[in-house]
């Protein structure tokens, strides 16, 4: 179990990792769980199958078999002491719900829940999850984006309509400057650098001259960025 939160010991572990609950060890909270294991982070993973549990015994800090839906076994699973709980039973509407109530009560500061329709994402925010997730939306989304426009190998959404977008140079912009492409002026875009292998290159003054396969990152609106791929 990790540090209580405010003991010295807790404030110094989380100056380097934190402490996560997961409930539901399907793919999803499987996967979860084990990429937060692997970034060095304390996590305790919850599940009511032992075959699940099991699968995650020797990756996690902690696997118990326990029901989310279940106020008084959280609590002895120690749900309570970790900064941050995410709730991957997003099939079960009726435990995933349970879940996160349970959760509110025992004071987890931080309350991440996986869900699997608009009501169910409606309903969650109104029981105070600080984040609702619909891993499904948000990935078909981010491909569809990514076939849209084979130029755009990746990309993050900032909020308010901003995204920086990892986008590949073609050929036809071989030789080309920075500066040249009319990013500010035409497309009200910025380049905030460009990987030219494994070697960042920075944009600031905008001489330097573009080669095919560079990864130039732009920061702007989803609608100009697009404007300016979709121009090539």
């Amino acid at each position: 179990m990790p540090a209580p939160r405010g003991s010295s010991e807790g404030n110094v572990a989380r100056q380097k990792s934190r402490s996560f609950a997961v409930i539901g060890l399907g793919t999803f909270g499987t996967t979860v769980a084990s990429e937060l294991a692997r970034f060095g982070n304390h996590v305790l993973g919850i599940d009511t199958v032992d075959r699940n549990v099991s699968r995650v015994a020797d990756t996690l800090a902690e696997a118990v078999i326990a029901d989310g839906r279940d106020e008084q076994a959280l609590r002895e699973a120690g749900v309570g002491n970790y900064d941050v709980a995410v709730i991957a039973i997003g099939e079960e509407l009726e435990a995933s719900i349970l879940c996160t109530m349970n959760a509110k009560l025992l004071g987890v500061p931080t309350i991440w829940v996986k869900a699997m329709s608009r009501t169910h994402h409606r309903i969650l925010t109104k029981l105070g999850a600080d984040r609702v997730i619909q891993p499904e939306q948000e990935i078909g989304r981010h491909i569809a984006q990514m076939l849209h426009n084979p130029l755009v190998r990746d990309y993050v959404s900032l909020g308010n309509g901003f995204h920086v977008v990892d986008f590949r140079v073609p050929g036809s912009l071989e030789g080309k400057r920075v500066d040249g492409l009319g990013l500010r002026d035409k497309f009200e875009l910025r380049a905030l650098g460009l990987m030219r292998g494994s070697e960042f290159l920075s944009c600031d003054s905008g001489a330097l001259e573009l080669k095919a396969d560079d990864k130039l990152l732009l920061l702007g609106r989803r609608e100009n960025l697009r404007r300016f791929a979709d121009g090539l």
